[in-house]
């Protein structure tokens, strides 16, 4: 698992990798802007209510929330986003590492954006479920770690996992590969869960996410796991 996630950063060196991952830093750096302003006009909002005394604990409190929520949710907004563009990355390290495999499966715009939008829907409901524990939990930091990463990372893992697997197999096959894996899936999503919520290294994370898991499903196929050219 080590070896590929190190051969998925060395990938970003690839064109069509350095292509996606500029776009994906300026869909990261609209969505941090988009949750300022956000911030702002909530705050504005709840001074002009002017609810006495109350003004400066009501508007920390909300100032404070919705950075919070924005932080929890930034990993899985960013990835169902960019993830709608990454076939372009996993072409670019195919091509790199494995150029004896077949070309992949076309999949339709249409399949993409549905299962991004289905992947961010389910992502968000469960984190809003599990907001008020969050917030709890917040002041008890390893028992925060364990059920944050633990759900994201379950999430993440199975998202990018779908995203490269599908290229190549239906969803019969993917779905008995995914079970036989499920152990390094699980864990290669707790590392993706993690690397989207280290700042500045979260604005790479979903194009390093996607060469990674591309690296554990191919490797689970090809004998060899990834090689080391490219």
């Amino acid at each position: 698992m080590i070896k590929a996630l190190l051969a998925a950063f060395a990938d970003l060196q690839l064109p069509g990798v350095r292509r996606v991952l500029g776009f994906g830093l300026a869909i990261a750096i609209a969505t941090l802007l988009a949750t300022g302003v956000g911030v702002w006009f909530l705050v504005v909002w709840l001074a002009d209510l002017d609810i006495g005394w109350l003004d400066g604990i009501v508007e920390f409190a909300a100032g404070l929330g919705v950075i919070v929520l924005a932080w929890l949710l930034f990993p899985i907004a960013v990835s169902s986003t960019v993830g709608i563009f990454l076939d372009e990355v996993c072409d670019s390290v195919e091509a790199a590492h494995y150029p004896a495999l077949p070309p992949a499966r076309d999949q339709p715009l249409m399949e993409s954006i549905f299962s991004g939008l289905a992947f961010a829907g389910v992502a968000l409901a469960l984190n809003l479920l599990l907001l008020p524990v969050y917030l709890f939990l917040f002041f008890f930091p390893p028992l925060y770690a364990l059920i944050f990463y633990g759900v994201n990372g379950y999430l993440l893992g199975r998202e990018y996992f779908e995203q490269v697997a599908l290229r190549r197999l239906d969803r019969r096959a993917a779905g008995t590969l995914r079970r036989t894996q499920q152990g390094r899936i699980l864990a290669a999503g707790v590392v993706i869960a993690f690397l989207l919520t280290v700042p500045v290294v979260n604005l790479i994370a979903p194009v390093v996410a996607t060469a990674f898991m591309l690296h554990l499903v191919t490797g689970a196929a090809v004998r060899g796991g990834p090689a080391k050219g490219g």
